[in-house]
């Protein structure tokens, strides 16, 4: 191996390791790897930022911008509202709302989608008294699945586009990745359907989401003791019978910022302790009037709590958000809306510090008071994603036919070679700004910038990791290493390998190193690439072991009250389906 190489390969073990271990943002990490190889040599100076010129960084950042304009024009709405009803048992509802996601999905940013039917899936389970965590991992996978059809449904499609244009001088068109990503998502949601979401634990069906909170057993809460408080000379341990009386726990009390020992059941309350307490919403704000206590967010002399127009509204933290990293404390605009942090939940877990300490994670449950644009307002800003209905966007739905004209257009344009995709892509943006359909103020709102950074950073490293040779070495290694089978079993080893990576550590990653490798190996082969390619694409957009691996995973993560290790029942059977239907499909449509 060459100085350059060892070098590189280093470079990619610590980022592979970085990535898995999740300790910081991908993105971060990713752009610290570029920096390093820069300074190091093994990246040309003038290649260091040509990843965010590439038509793939592109093509994403308009895929995203096109997904806020079918939101905001209401047509997502106006499909589930038409489609989904209560009454039906739970196979059909997990059949209908899966088909929904998937061809959403095939024409949307994958996460877009989820969001947006994430809270319809709510609605019906809190009326059909169920858990949301038997509809709501269906709901994600079949998300997953549905991405696959096109180019545009997810990003590693566009990134193994980009790289077959590279290597072949022409991309994959619009509907070229529909025959394997249509017949594995078919299968795989005809999987769910029947048999995977009986595979979610027990445990997770037996909480009744009218009562509990999506299944979750509360928010952690703090309630300040003001002047005229009725708990002023009591006993915290006097205060059980309203703890059980609003089905609430107290945690702790706090004195001038510092927490007393263990439970202080013995403690004297004075005014201006703080309680921590757990409890559904609900049983929060009458536990605070019966006690006549104030929420600590509160700002000092408002009278926030004694306006008519405020709503509690529970919120999702998706990975990538805003919100994640920071310490509740720190999120001035939420001051500046007049919004309260009311109570933070995490997968059902406790914290014993202060809420306001807490450094918020994806897949927390923010509950925010404030008025309705104020919640509209303070949820944009900070990626947050709702958990009832999304009454509190304002929809343009008389250009619902408009917005959906436009795409359609600019898919069939591309479709037919008239347009390149990239240039159609953009035009729908120009035209949706034009007609107000995407405000220019939701323009940048509405790019995930973490996964810009993240592809940008790491294609000038796999270009480098390409021109070195590294991803040859590779390539031969695995071929080497599987000498005297057929190609096919090479094709599987890859698939395999892939979605093993893609369940770790984030699929662009995972699309943006494995796809120069495929095109190496069946170089090597000397076969077509374009199979391994599109067993690459597939492979990369399949995680469902984890709920790392995806971001439609982490996102229901709090909602559905799943643990870590509940994805893999479902997940492991599911992935051994998409290679048992996706090599065969492959070999038939992408023959080697």
């Amino acid at each position: 191996m060459t100085s350059a190489q060892i070098i590189l390969f280093v470079l990619m073990g610590l980022l592979f390791f970085m990535l898995i271990w999740g300790r910081f943002r991908y993105d971060l990490v990713a752009f610290s790897a570029l920096l390093i190889a820069l300074v190091v040599g093994v990246v040309p100076v003038e290649q260091a930022f040509s990843g965010f010129g590439h038509p793939a960084t592109v093509v994403i950042a308009f895929v995203l911008i096109i997904s806020r304009g079918l939101s905001n024009s209401g047509v997502v709405e106006y499909v589930a509202g038409r489609l989904i009803s209560t009454g039906r048992s739970l196979l059909m509802h997990i059949s209908l709302m899966s088909a929904i996601s998937a061809g959403l999905s095939a024409l949307m940013n994958n996460v877009a989608a989820l969001a947006l039917l994430m809270p319809v899936d709510l609605q019906a389970a809190d009326k059909e008294k169920r858990s949301p965590a038997m509809t709501l991992m269906p709901l994600s996978f079949a998300s997953i699945l549905g991405g696959m059809i096109t180019l545009i449904g997810t990003p590693p499609n566009i990134i193994i586009s980009a790289f077959r244009e590279k290597s072949l001088g022409e991309p994959y068109a619009m509907f070229d990745f529909a025959p394997v990503g249509a017949a594995c998502a078919v299968l795989g949601i005809l999987f769910i359907a029947v048999i995977g979401w009986r595979l979610i634990p027990a445990e997770r069906s037996r909480h009744d989401t009218g009562k509990e909170l999506l299944d979750l057993e509360g928010y952690i809460a703090e309630l300040a003791i003001t002047p005229g408080s009725s708990v002023i000379d009591q006993r915290l341990g006097d205060l059980d019978p309203f703890a059980e009386e609003f089905d609430a726990q107290f945690l702790g009390v706090f004195r001038f910022a510092q927490r007393l020992p263990g439970l202080a059941r013995r403690t004297v309350l004075q005014e201006g302790d703080v309680l921590v307490i757990e409890a559904i919403p609900e049983k929060i704000e009458k536990l605070r009037a019966a006690l006549k206590l104030e929420f600590v967010s509160t700002e000092p002399g408002s009278d926030l709590l004694n306006r008519s127009d405020l709503e509690m509204r529970e919120v999702v933290v998706p990975d990538g958000a805003r919100a994640t990293g920071r310490i509740a404390n720190v999120l001035s605009v939420l001051k500046r809306n007049g919004v309260s942090l009311l109570g933070l939940s995490r997968r059902g877990s406790r914290f014993r510090d202060r809420l306001r300490l807490q450094q918020i994670q994806p897949g927390d449950l923010l509950l925010l008071l404030g008025s309705a644009d104020s919640l509209a307002e303070v949820s944009q800003r900070l990626g947050v994603l709702p958990l009832a209905e999304r009454g509190l966007a304002v929809l343009q739905r008389e250009k619902a036919l408009l917005a959906i004209s436009i795409f359609a257009a600019a898919i069939i344009l591309a479709s037919f070679g008239v347009v390149y995709l990239t240039v159609a892509l953009g035009c729908v943006v120009a035209l949706y700004v034009l007609f107000g359909i995407v405000p220019l103020r939701e323009i940048y709102t509405s790019v995930e910038w973490s996964v810009i950074v993240l592809l940008a950073a790491l294609i000038p490293i796999g270009t480098a990791l390409e021109t070195s040779g590294g991803t040859a070495l590779i390539a031969g290694t695995i071929v080497s290493l599987s000498a005297g089978y057929s190609a096919v079993v090479v094709l599987t080893i890859l698939m395999i390998v892939t979605m093993t990576l893609s369940d770790v550590m984030n699929n662009t990653a995972t699309a943006v190193i494995a796809a120069p490798i495929a095109i190496d190996i069946a170089t090597t082969l000397q076969v077509s690439p374009d199979p391994f390619l599109m067993a690459v694409a597939v492979a990369a957009s399949c995680a469902f072991l984890t709920p790392i691996g995806h971001k439609n995973n982490t996102l229901i993560m709090g909602a559905g009250g799943y643990r870590f290790g509940d994805y893999w029942r479902m997940g492991l059977p599911l992935e051994i389906l998409v290679v048992g239907v996706g090599v065969p499909t492959i070999l038939i449509f992408w023959p080697l």
